[in-house]
Order: structure tokens, then C-alpha cells, then sequence
């Protein structure tokens, strides 16, 4: 958790940074989707993110605020599996936990890009492309062996994006997502040891890795002419 908050932290303190102000990007909204793989890691699944992989896709809607922040609302479905018949770990009995799981998430992301991002007005030394570092919240739903759960997730992570032309994007992201549940696993692996454990601490993780195509909207109207 101090991790957590230390990036957290370091996200926020960047984003409060003075910016030189200028006109704004010629679009205030895009709109998009993507594909990726799934991690898992938890109970079922101690130290390997990808030896499990699964299917994610995503559908996103992006806030332009300026050329360097964006805010995010995206929706994801998709799944996660584990199975700890390979894991050096022993569990009570010797048995062993496989499960496979659907999920869906909403989510809200802050984004900070490195570089100005965008295409022509060069005083303002655009790029067409930009890395950037992203955190936010989201909420999640999913049901492993018929029982249905929900929880709070916090996304951390990094992305790539690029302009191929001055309305459409390409994009890379990779976000890792800490549960507040110990239950993504299934009801079994909540507490095998049966050690009772801290909420933050006894929880489960999974990532994203998803490619996305995006459209940008909604022009901006960079010298208002105002009359009454």
C-alpha cells in the first residue's frame, strides 16, 4: 500500500505542475476500444504474471484536458485464470485450486504524457507520440463457482500513445490492478492457510495489457466570438 500511495503521490504532485499556457488541442473528446491478455496473481498463481493468460477488451472514452493530461472513463470485460497444481506452495491436505472467471470493470483514469501530444502547431512543440503514466480507481464485478462478487480496484501503470493522423490514435497500456478482495479466485482461496490477515494485504492481483484504436471529437472553439 505505501508503494501505492508513494506513486499515487508522484502522479498528483505532476499533475499540479504549472503549464505553459497556450490555445488548446484542436478536440476536446476521443473515443475508442481495444484488445489485450490478462495476468493473474494470487493463491492460485505466486509469481508468474503471464503463466495463465487470458482475453481483455476494453471500450474508452478519453477527456482531452491539454496536449500533456486526459481523463479517462474506460470498460473492461474480460477473463482470468490460475491453477496451483504447479506452485512449490502446499496447501492444507495437498489439494489443489483451479479456477476461471469472467469480469467486468468500470474504471476512472488520470493520465500524464511526457510530451506535448499532438499534430501541427509547431510553437507548441507537439509530438506525435508520447509514453505516459497513469493511476486512478474502478470498480469490479465477476463470479467464480457461482458465486458472484464485487469489488474496489486501484489501476497503476504506463502506456504509449501514437497519432497516425490528426484525429486518429494508436495506443499501448499495461496496467496492474490491486483487488480489494481476496475472492477473484474463488470462495476456496479467500484464506487456505486460514491465517487471518489484514483487508489490504490479503488481496489479489491481475494486469492488462491492451492495444487500442481511437477517435477524437467534439472541436474546440479556440477564439469565441462573442456578441449579445
Amino acid at each position: 500500500m505505501k508503494r501505492i500511495f508513494y506513486i499515487l503521490s508522484v502522479i498528483v504532485l505532476l499533475m499540479s505542475m504549472p503549464y505553459k499556457a497556450s490555445a488548446q488541442e484542436d478536440y476536446r473528446f476521443e473515443i475508442g476500444g481495444g484488445v489485450g491478455m490478462t495476468g493473474y496473481l494470487g493463491d492460485a498463481n505466486t509469481a508468474n504474471l503471464l503463466k495463465y493468460p487470458s482475453w481483455d477488451a476494453e471500450a474508452m472514452l478519453r477527456y482531452i484536458i491539454n496536449p500533456r493530461l486526459a481523463l479517462k472513463t474506460n470498460f473492461y470485460v474480460g477473463g482470468l485464470r490460475g491453477n496451483s497444481a504447479d506452485m512449490t506452495n502446499v496447501f492444507p491436505n495437498n489439494k489443489s485450486f483451479e479456477f476461471s472467471t469472467t469480469f467486468y470493470e468500470l474504471g476512472e483514469m488520470f493520465e500524464f504524457n511526457f510530451f506535448n501530444y499532438g499534430i501541427g502547431q509547431t510553437y507548441k512543440k507537439l509530438k506525435r507520440f508520447t509514453p505516459y503514466i497513469t493511476a486512478g480507481f474502478g470498480l469490479m464485478l465477476w463470479q467464480t463457482d457461482g458465486n458472484a462478487s464485487f469489488s474496489v480496484n486501484i489501476p497503476l501503470g504506463v502506456g504509449f500513445k501514437y497519432k497516425v493522423s490528426k484525429r486518429v490514435n494508436l495506443g499501448f497500456e499495461f496496467l496492474m490492478k490491486k483487488c480489494f478482495s481476496d475472492k477473484l479466485d474463488g470462495k476456496d482461496l479467500s484464506d487456505p492457510y486460514m491465517i487471518q490477515s489484514s483487508f489490504a494485504k490479503n488481496t489479489d492481483w491481475y494486469s492488462t495489457m491492451t492495444f487500442t484504436i481511437s477517435y477524437e471529437f467534439s472541436k474546440r472553439c479556440e477564439v469565441c466570438h462573442y456578441k449579445e
